[in-house]
């Protein structure tokens, strides 16, 4: 093996900085060619590849986003624009390849190694919904970002006697919602993997106002509803004042925290120790502390498990 490439793909997540740098710097370290691959798949049919040398990746462990930057590519899920992709590769003489990023990219990545090159997929989503790992880089900054942005609304909510409600990314998953929801002590949270009742929601709310509750945060994974829509529906069932606060894509950004550098360092690291073992056709994944490896057959025929007892748990907590 002489050559390695990297790429990031689908949405962005902090950390993803951190493990291309553990990806350039640990091929160099062992005397491998490595490159970067810019704009995901999108840069295989454009041919954006280019060397990575140690300067390459100085000072941007701390950095969120990604600088080797990330696309969705529509054509590359065409059987002309995997073609194309192919030819460029072997072209190039690259054969081994680092794919950071979700689900999606991880399909793309499957469709690589199909087609003869070895992939390691390197699971970042601040959505951590990726199965057979307990997290995904960028996770830990996401929810403490929406945890530090729930402290803020409520001292506002505090000061006005009001009910917020804000809504978090998550279109399939409700990690995001469930974690800092608990972290943040929220009265509700609402999540696509748990069916729910405003009218026990508004309940719940009735039942702090009596007893002189000032304020209530209500946490909204985006996949389970409209926080505007939910807001409107507790206004009207409550007749309390409601405001609506959608965080967006702030929590997409920032400074990652600590855990994520330290994982994202790890398992960039572990990729190129697959590649130069020969494990491709593999992800990388955090378990009880450990790094494993784990194929994508069993990736693509599970399932992520919804944490039924950290739900339970924040329900308990807000009575």
């Amino acid at each position: 093996m002489k050559k390695i490439a990297v790429l990031t793909s689908g949405g962005d997540a902090p950390g993803m900085n951190a493990a291309i740098r553990a990806v350039v710097r640990k091929s160099i370290y062992h005397r491998l060619g490595i490159y970067g691959i810019r704009h995901g798949f999108a840069g295989l049919l454009n041919k954006e590849l280019r060397p990575m040398e140690l300067g390459s990746v100085a000072d941007i462990i701390h950095r969120g986003g990604t600088i080797l930057q990330t696309a969705r590519s529509a054509e590359f899920m065409t059987q002309e624009g995997q073609e194309k992709a192919f030819a460029f590769l072997r072209k190039e003489d690259v054969e081994n390849i680092v794919v950071i990023g979700g689900n999606g990219s991880f399909k793309g990545a499957k469709v690589l190694q199909d087609a003869g090159f070895n992939t390691v997929g390197v699971p970042a989503t601040i959505d951590n919904d990726i199965p057979c790992t307990d997290f995904c880089i960028g996770f830990n900054t996401a929810i403490n970002t929406v945890t530090d942005a729930i402290n803020r609304v409520r001292d506002t909510a505090t000061s006005h006697e009001r009910i917020y409600v804000i809504e978090v990314m998550g279109r399939d998953s409700g990690q995001i919602a469930l974690f800092a929801g608990l972290a943040g002590g929220a009265e509700s949270i609402i999540v696509p993997e748990a069916p729910f009742d405003l009218g026990k929601v508004c309940s719940r709310l009735m039942r702090g106002v009596q007893r002189g509750k000032l304020h209530s945060i209500i946490l909204v994974a985006e996949g389970a509803a409209s926080g505007l829509h939910v807001g409107e529906e507790i206004e009207r069932l409550t007749q309390l004042e409601v405001r609506v606060t959608i965080l967006g894509h702030i929590q997409r950004g920032g400074t990652p925290t600590a855990f994520d550098r330290i994982l994202a360092s790890r398992m960039g690291s572990k990729a190129v120790d697959l590649l130069m073992e020969g494990w491709g056709g593999h992800i990388v994944g955090y378990h009880k502390g450990e790094i494993k490896a784990i194929p994508y057959e069993e990736l693509f025929n599970s399932e992520k498990e919804f944490l039924w007892n950290v739900y339970d748990l924040a329900g308990i907590l807000a009575i």
